[in-house]
């Protein structure tokens, strides 16, 4: 609502500040898929939100733990509690899972929403479910093999992925199944930290010469992944965000300062 007590339409910025365009073309801004972004996030936590259906066809949420076998959420639910006996009567679920808060607003930090079915895991996937649901939850062995708590393992078909304000999509569960949590991003913060507080001037470079913004005065990293570099910058023109890409996709968090001097090179060469 505006002063006046007129409407705005969502996409009215009203009295907000504008994001200046890159002034060239960025030379890379490739960056994780909604799949692999996805599945960094469920692999970030053991907790989530479970959806599930009442017998009068009411939505139910429940908090609950879980582990991950290729992706898939593994539950260990008592069979006494609503959300276990909705399970055992309408398999369709969704799983609900919010990344560790790296942001003041909850909004900005990422998130997913894992949708599909569940089933009761048999034979050998049985033991690799429990073993994977152990892993992430050890208190679990004490009651994982009572005969009152259930092993159900949620078959995604359908993800969303929300990676803060103005970045989110869609995908399937066949794609999410096959991507991989991001090697680098999870174990990026101190890497981040050096970056920031010994090769600003580098930063800066980069967001000149290959993010877009010959008019950068200032960049700070935000984020890293394994292919490539997500930047805040500080432009002539006001406050600005940019993404560089390294030469080639990194495995390891080991790899990024040989990456991130790879990039620094060719940033003050261009």
């Amino acid at each position: 609502m505006t002063s006046g007590g007129a409407t705005r339409d969502h996409g009215d910025p009203g009295d907000a500040p504008t994001v200046p365009p890159p002034l060239t073309e960025p030379v890379d801004t490739t960056r994780p898929s909604a799949a692999e972004e996805a599945r960094t996030i469920a692999a970030s936590t053991n907790t989530g939100t479970l959806a599930t259906l009442t017998a009068d066809g009411d939505p139910w949420a429940s908090f609950v733990t879980y582990g991950l076998l290729g992706g898939a959420p593994v539950l260990c639910v008592s069979n006494l509690a609503e959300h276990g006996r909705n399970l055992a009567r309408d398999p369709r679920a969704s799983i609900a899972v919010v990344a560790p808060a790296t942001e003041a607003d909850p909004l900005a930090s990422g998130r997913i929403t894992l949708a599909g079915r569940v089933e009761a895991p048999v034979g050998d996937e049985r033991g690799a479910a429990r073993a994977a649901h152990l892993a992430a939850v050890p208190a679990a062995k004490y009651y994982v093999d009572y005969s009152d708590f259930s092993l159900w393992v949620l078959r995604v078909q359908r993800v969303r992925w929300v990676g803060g304000y103005g970045r989110m999509d869609s995908t399937t569960g066949a794609a999410y199944a096959e991507a991989e949590p991001d090697p680098v991003s999870p174990a990026s913060a101190g890497a981040l930290a050096h970056l920031n507080a010994d090769h600003a001037d580098a930063l800066a470079a980069m967001a000149r010469t290959l993010g877009g913004y010959p008019d950068a005065v200032a960049a700070t990293c935000t984020g890293a992944d394994r292919y490539g570099l997500d930047l805040r910058l500080t432009t002539e023109r006001g406050i600005a965000y940019t993404r560089v890409g390294y030469a080639a996709p990194i495995d390891s968090i080991d790899e990024l300062r040989s990456a991130t001097v790879e990039l620094t090179r060719r940033a003050r060469e261009g």
